[in-house]
């Protein structure tokens, strides 16, 4: 079953430049990366190298260093590999290319030749690692790749009609049929807890019936395949890395969302633990979230990381993460996690799967927070800012995810009324039907993958 990707529009208009560039796509383990480029490769081009640096053999390595004599150096890949290869109709796909980077330097020389185009893939943590002594070419296009979001999600279990009515409805800022809302509801809910790993959806749709529980044990699989990527990084930092990674659950948990460094490690800041989510990011197995402390246009400029929030990168995955001591977890307990019956704090689930959709939308994410120190308190929370226009207009969107249907925005009215000339839109994102109200926009959660 081959899943429907969005950026296969990308890889499209990368082959309209002509070779320009080689293209390097980055993302997380099994999010699809080598699967859709092949896929690509056999769709648009008469033919396809695919040089796979997890499994090639010696000889075809030790090509790459004939590239002088660029004639020899393809003819010889041809030779090895029994794929004919036509001027300007050949991809060459470079996989996994952070296990040899002396073929990542070459793109330098293969873009300039010019007579076939280049996509590598690979895992961004160990593309920045594996740099020791190469030169990183400029000729290299870099785009990510995140798990399937939620419409990608929809196309799979062919809900093509309906995630229409859903982006109709945004646009014409109207509620959806009653009927067809609660569906949306019960699929965003399928995604949850699926997730957008292709390996997870692809198992889940496979089963005679739908198994939340075949999806389940390829989630587990991928979150062991995380832990064994954790153990082979460097020991300055490894345990820590693997401290955060086990507790993520553990710290959305908690109201405020964010890590309390002191609660891990008595006595630890951010300075000890920087490496850990620097490497979480890359990595792309989370998404790192670090506060604000001026909420300006340029929120960067005022990134304060004594405050960080660290989201898993899928929500599939939180999920199994977070039924870590039940590795006996069944169709009967994601039945009533799916209806909503489980007593478990579903709203970290819900601002998971939010950031999910903001991070693969191409966001940027902060939050802010205000602490009174008289009151000992946060006064203000706001779960995600983000910030788009253009460079006159530029405008910071405030976002406050519920996960009920009862619920108080008062942090989110104090935040409009206190930087009220720096506010584009105000978002909250709730289980119920779309609405608009006193300048704030309610949205479903369904409709996050829009904003």
């Amino acid at each position: 079953m081959l899943l429907k990707r969005k950026i296969y529009s990308r890889l499209l208009e990368w082959k309209e430049n002509n070779g320009k560039t080689a293209l390097l796509v980055s993302g997380a383990r099994r999010v699809g990366k080598s699967t859709t480029v092949r896929k690509f490769g056999e769709n648009e081009y008469k033919s396809v190298v695919v040089i796979d640096f997890s499994i090639c053999p010696q000889e075809v390595k030790d090509t790459f260093s004939i590239l002088y004599d660029l004639d020899r150096f393809f003819q010889t890949i041809s030779l090895l590999l029994n794929v004919k290869l036509y001027e300007r109709n050949t991809l060459f796909v470079f996989d996994e290319v952070q296990l040899f980077p002396l073929a990542r330097q070459a793109v330098k020389h293969l873009v300039a030749d010019g007579r076939f185009d280049y996509i590598e893939t690979g895992s961004l943590i160990s593309l920045r690692q594996n740099v020791k002594g190469i030169v990183i070419p400029s000729e290299e296009e870099e785009i990510k790749m995140y798990p399937l979001d939620f419409e990608e999600f929809a196309w799979a279990l062919g809900k093509e009609r309906l995630i229409e009515y859903v982006k109709e409805c945004y646009q014409k800022e109207e509620p959806l049929i009653d009927a067809i809302h609660k569906e949306a509801m019960l699929l965003f809910r399928e995604y949850m807890i699926v997730g957008g790993m292709p390996q997870s959806v692809m198992a889940y749709l496979g089963s005679a019936i739908r198994s939340f529980e075949a999806a389940d044990r390829e989630k587990r699989n991928i979150l062991s395949l995380y832990r064994q990527d954790i153990m082979k990084i460097d020991e300055g930092y490894r345990s820590k890395v693997a401290a955060i990674y086990e507790q993520i659950p553990s710290l959305l948990s908690h109201h405020e969302r964010r890590v309390v460094y002191n609660d891990i490690e008595k006595g630890s800041t951010f300075e000890s633990y920087k490496e850990t989510f620097f490497w979480l990011s890359e990595s792309m197995i989370a998404n790192i979230v670090f506060n604000t402390s001026d909420p300006e246009v340029g929120l960067a400029i005022n990134e304060d990381r004594t405050y960080v929030k660290c989201y898993m990168g899928d929500t599939g995955l939180l999920v199994s993460h977070s039924l870590g001591d039940n590795k006996n977890a069944n169709n009967e307990l994601y039945k009533e996690l799916y209806l909503g019956r489980l007593s478990l704090n579903e709203g970290m689930f819900f601002e998971n799967a939010v950031a999910q959709c903001l991070t693969a939308a191409g966001h940027n994410l902060f939050f802010y927070t205000k602490y009174d120190a008289v009151a000992k308190r946060n006064v203000m929370e706001i779960d995600f800012l983000i910030s788009r226009g253009t460079k006159i207009r530029n405008k910071i969107f405030p976002i406050e995810v519920k996960s009920g249907d009862r619920y108080r925005i008062t942090s989110l009215e104090k935040f409009r009324e206190k930087f009220s000339r720096r506010i584009g839109d105000s978002y909250v994102i709730h289980p119920k039907n779309f609405s608009k109200k006193d300048g704030v926009t309610y949205i479903p959660c369904y409709m996050a993958f829009l904003l």
